[in-house]
């Protein structure tokens, strides 16, 4: 893995909201379903270089990776590149918004998964209408909550609203509204449906939640572990904890090409 050693700065404040859950969050966040990038990858007339922005511990530059010459992937977290998988097409470098390193007119897809919230829009924007190649595309998207059954996602919406509410950093609304409200200066695409889906038992579900920033926040602030508070209750309606559980949760997704 060839991690940059130069910091690109950005206008707007990074919020470190990951670094201290880095090796949580690349152990339980779900995988991206294939057929996503199998959409994006036909929409793109060349496959020789994509840009993931806001990478995280590079789970969509690894996918991309399959289908595209090079990859090069950026996160403002140092932490969460040093956890990412290494791969020889990949090339990940620490910066947010911008990628200076990026040529003119040099990259055929960008993608942004589940972290466009956190970037200030503008400058991104510009550097995606700097280093897109003239048929580009861009894709951004997110999750909210994810879905079991009635029962566990009754107390999933308590924990998250009366429990984390006011723990969640105000960008998190962005997410609750699927982007919708964001602006997005490109030729819009109707994107299909997309879900991710994984088979989880008791622990694999606390350890999704501990890798979430506002539970995160909450220790910071409070000096002691939500998850752990209310674990009795959240099991009670689980079941056997080594019991497997479907899991789903529907992506939302701007996709457009550059004009």
């Amino acid at each position: 893995m060839r991690l940059k050693a130069k910091f690109h700065k950005n206008p707007k404040a990074f919020k470190d909201n990951f670094s201290t859950q880095s090796t949580t969050y690349a152990t339980y966040r779900p995988l991206y379903p294939d057929n996503l990038f199998r959409y994006l990858v036909g929409e793109c007339r060349d496959h020789k270089l994509a840009w993931d922005a806001g990478t995280g511990n590079g789970q969509a530059a690894q996918e991309l990776a399959l289908h595209f010459e090079k990859v090069y992937a950026t996160d403002a977290s140092s932490a969460q590149i040093l956890n990412a998988v290494p791969q020889s097409n990949i090339s990940y470098a620490v910066a947010n918004e911008q990628a200076p390193e990026l040529k003119r007119r040099s990259v055929n897809l960008i993608t942004v998964a589940q972290a466009l919230h956190w970037f200030d829009l503008d400058v991104f924007y510009a550097e995606a209408e700097r280093v897109l190649t003239r048929y580009g595309l861009i894709a951004c998207w997110s999750y909210k909550l994810f879905r079991i059954n009635p029962e566990v996602d009754r107390e999933m919406d308590w924990f998250y609203s009366d429990i984390l509410g006011s723990y969640w950093d105000p960008e998190r609304r962005l997410v609750d509204t699927g982007y919708r409200t964001l602006s997005f200066p490109f030729r819009e695409l109707r994107a299909p449906h997309f879900e991710m889906k994984a088979s989880w038992n008791f622990d694999n579900m606390l350890g999704f939640l501990g890798s979430w920033s506002a539970v995160a926040h909450y220790k910071m602030r409070e000096g002691h572990d939500p998850i752990v508070e209310n674990e009795e209750r959240l099991k009670a309606v689980w079941g056997d904890p080594e019991v497997m559980k479907q899991v789903m949760w529907p992506l939302s997704m701007r996709v457009g090409h550059l004009h």
